[in-house]
């Protein structure tokens, strides 16, 4: 791609639109807006978590991560354009292979919470999940590759469980829910 900033302020989009890649201008509140919008929210938000004390893996990894998130604003920001590749769906699947291989497996569901890396990484989980949805509804509308929805799962689940990694980062663990259901059957188990 050229190098294509040379303004910033351009005043253009007071208008309500915003010019995508292929020149065209559309509405500020069009699905490919949101989806490229809330992917760049995600890749922020893993910004911020790379602020963060990491293990140099996890580190290497979420850095990959922010660039793949940028051919995919990329792509969704030309209509009809490839930038994100298959390729980069597995690296998250081995990812996720490689890291839930390291947890025990869960017995009840867990909080959004722990240390606070963990909890940074859960909310660029949430935010996934939605740069995931607003993907799924632009798909309704438009025709895209697969890939990026694709990305968007994995990614949520991988940030799920580099959440529990990073809870464990210095001896901690999981937060557990607190379910009545199990509170009840370990009661009545005790009894």
């Amino acid at each position: 791609m050229a190098n294509r900033l040379t303004q910033i302020a351009t005043r253009t989009g007071d208008d309500g639109t915003t010019g995508l890649g292929d020149n065209t201008r559309v509405s500020k509140n069009s699905l490919r807006v949101h989806a490229m919008g809330d992917v760049d929210e995600l890749n922020s938000s893993i910004g911020l978590l790379l602020c963060e004390e990491l293990p140099s893996g996890v580190r290497e990894l979420l850095v990959e991560v922010q660039h793949q998130l940028f051919n995919l604003g990329g792509e969704l920001s030309i209509p009809g354009f490839e930038l994100l590749k298959a390729e980069a769906v597995a690296v998250l699947d081995t990812a996720l292979q490689t890291h839930n291989a390291t947890l025990p497996r869960l017995a009840e569901f867990i909080l959004p919470a722990g240390s606070r890396a963990a909890a940074l990484a859960h909310v660029c989980r949430t935010v996934a999940r939605r740069a995931e949805r607003s993907v799924v509804a632009l798909e309704s509308a438009e025709q895209l590759n697969a890939a990026p929805r694709h990305y968007l799962n994995r990614l949520s689940d991988l940030l799920f469980v580099l959440s529990r990694v990073l809870n464990r980062m210095n001896g901690g663990d999981d937060v557990y829910w607190k379910s009545e259901r199990l509170a009840q059957s370990g009661a009545a188990a005790a009894g």
